[in-house]
């Protein structure tokens, strides 16, 4: 993994730029961006994606796989984290005295001298960041963007807007979200992770009291989460702690919400300062109502009317790979999500719930990260457990990291206290085959993980109809 050197200064002009590894959500959206200012882009990947060939239609040139020549005369090289220190295009711009950035430096310098509004947390933040959006279109604003993945009703992750307010999901796992001059901060959740960047869990909560007392005008934070509730504790003792506005469902929330109905798209009402206003989301489950409370505190403590504001976040059409509806085979409908902690895991499966009916919840889990893996497999086989009625578990996507000795994806597996739930198949194209062979109509299977695991999804499909159709 390569992070970013957080005291670097940034350079003031980029000249040409190459992506390496422009095909993810994050560093697709700041090139385009960088493209749309005029910016010449050229960019790699090691597969072709939605992403890439959406940049391609614009007339970046996009080259797959990995080769110092990609660099061509590029003055700046902009790099995703996720890449290995071998690769070659790093290398070669290390060698030859090409400045390097880290994606999150790139859009450090796209956001510069703009009013930052920056959301972090263990989860929830690429959706609320849609929201936000959402919401500041929805009353008329203009607001820059760029998210973790695509808003739906945009098709884009990112876009150039005319007022000053720029809107980004900021990271935490490598303290980046510290390089943004933050204005207003978005703290969804504190769950310690990334544990392996930071050396310790004290190391972990003193970044996000960082973050949160660097916001310049305005923290919006959770209410009900025991991480957040220990950063208001560690600001008390700040000197200029920042205009706070909590949100969530604990009756000393500032903007609060009752009255939830996860029937179907979940519905809920919001009371702040002793008025009431309800809203219908057109997205399933209580955690995303509580995204959209907290994008709704934010643009109010922006200074936004609170019905108006609400009414347009209620507009929010989901985000790509957030439950996302891939297809229908024999009645066996098939999701995909991005959910890779186990919180996440557990919020998605109670509200996959509300899609089943009467069939079963078959969860298809790509463990991401050996050390996330490490530490969290019980943790990620009770929320499998108890939420699904039956999970294949497929091999650890390791991504940035090594292999680890003894960690795969049969660490989930074997802590299921019922052995006859859970099966634990390596290879994807058993995987398949077994899924279509157990699949009943009205079952409802779901992928997760932040990983590859979506590129199973064709497997699946087949099968399914090979199960199903061709009988």
């Amino acid at each position: 993994m390569i992070y970013p050197d957080l005291t670097m200064q940034l350079p003031a002009e980029l000249g040409k730029v190459h992506f390496v590894g422009i095909g993810g959500s994050g560093m697709s959206g700041i090139a385009r961006m960088l493209h749309g200012a005029g910016v010449q882009v050229t960019g790699s990947d090691r597969s072709s994606n939605y992403s890439t060939e959406a940049l391609e239609a614009l007339g970046i040139r996009v080259a797959i796989g990995h080769d110092a020549a990609h660099v061509g005369d590029a003055d700046t090289v902009v790099v995703t984290g996720a890449l290995w220190q071998d690769n070659p295009e790093y290398q070669y711009a290390l060698a030859h005295d090409v400045p390097v950035l880290h994606r999150s430096q790139a859009l450090a310098w796209l956001s510069a001298g703009q009013r930052v509004v920056a959301v972090a947390g263990a989860h929830g933040k690429t959706t609320s960041t849609g929201m936000l959006v959402t919401g500041l279109q929805g009353i008329g604003a203009d607001p820059s963007f760029v998210n973790g993945g695509i808003i739906e009703s945009l098709g884009v992750s990112s876009g150039s807007g005319a007022d000053d307010v720029f809107v980004i999901e900021a990271d935490e796992s490598d303290k980046s979200f510290l390089l943004y001059d933050t204005a207003v901060a978005l703290i969804t959740n504190v769950d310690p992770e990334h544990l392996d960047f930071y050396g310790s869990r004290e190391a972990f909560m003193r970044a996000f009291v960082e973050f949160a007392a660097g916001a310049r005008e305005l923290l919006v934070i959770s209410a009900d989460d025991a991480g957040a509730r220990e950063v208001l504790d560690a600001l008390k003792n700040q000197p200029n702690r920042p205009r706070t506005l909590t949100f969530g469902e604990s009756e000393h929330a500032d903007v609060r919400m009752v009255d939830v109905d996860e029937s179907g798209p979940v519905a809920f009402a919001v009371e702040i300062d002793g008025e009431r206003y309800e809203a219908k989301l057109s997205v399933l489950g209580r955690h995303n109502a509580l995204n959209a409370v907290g994008a709704l505190a934010v643009m109010v403590g922006m200074g936004f009317d609170a019905a108006a504001a609400l009414q347009a976040i209620a507009e929010f059409g989901g985000t790509k790979r957030r439950f996302e509806f891939h297809a229908e085979v024999g009645g066996v409908r098939v999701f995909d999500d991005y959910a890779h902690h186990p919180t996440e895991v557990s919020a998605l499966l109670d509200s996959a719930r509300a899609v089943v009916g009467s069939g079963r919840l078959i969860a298809i889990h790509q463990p991401h990260l050996y050390s996330r893996t490490s530490l969290f497999h019980r943790e990620f086989a009770e929320a499998l457990e108890q939420g699904a009625d039956y999970t294949v578990v497929l091999e650890v996507d390791g991504a940035r990291e090594d292999p680890v000795a003894g960690v795969t994806g049969e660490l989930v597996s074997n802590d299921f206290a019922d052995k006859e739930r859970v099966k634990y198949i390596a290879e994807w194209q058993l995987a398949a085959a077994h899924l279509a062979e157990i699949a009943q109509p009205g079952d409802v299977m779901v992928t997760m993980s932040c990983g590859t695991v979506y590129q199973i999804i064709p497997q699946v499909v087949e099968a399914l109809r090979g199960r199903f159709e061709n009988r």
